[in-house]
């Protein structure tokens, strides 16, 4: 009975030295198309409004609250994007039901909000930023032919 007591402990216990590169890389490959099936899911999302592109934006940059928001999306926009109070509110309200985004816990006594990127944001943000490179790319090879023919 002892013995078999050992060999249970024994099966539970696994090291490094139990895990092959096979184990790891078959476990890549899998996240990886993980990832890509919920961001083809998530295609429905696209194109993203600017309100909401530049939040995903200014969180990709790290955690904030919704004024530091707000002066993000002024800095990255350079100005060209402007964002009010009710806008910044309505689109974070959006988010966090879309599960883009997630609020942090803080102080008891802070009356901020801090807001964070989740995962399934990080993909929305990156397929957003893939579509739109997509679009610049066309655009330009667009111009080239046009420039060509003049």
């Amino acid at each position: 009975m002892a013995s078999v007591l050992a060999l249970q402990v024994r099966l539970t216990r696994i090291s490094v030295n139990d895990i092959s590169i096979e184990d790891i890389t078959r476990n890549r490959a899998a996240n990886a198309v993980k990832d890509q099936l919920r961001s083809e899911d998530l295609q429905h999302l696209l194109p993203l409004t600017p309100a909401v592109f530049f939040i995903l934006f200014a969180l990709a940059q790290g955690d904030k609250h919704g004024y530091a928001i707000m002066q993000e999306v002024s800095v990255l926009s350079d100005g060209k994007f402007r964002m009010g109070p009710g806008t910044l509110y309505t689109a974070l309200q959006r988010l966090l039901e879309l599960s883009l985004i997630e609020e942090l816990d803080t102080d008891p006594g802070s009356r901020r909000r801090c807001y964070r990127l989740t995962r399934t944001g990080k993909l929305v943000f990156k397929a957003e930023v893939g579509r739109m490179d997509a679009v610049v790319r066309l655009a330009l090879e667009h111009r080239l032919m046009l420039q060509e023919r003049a």
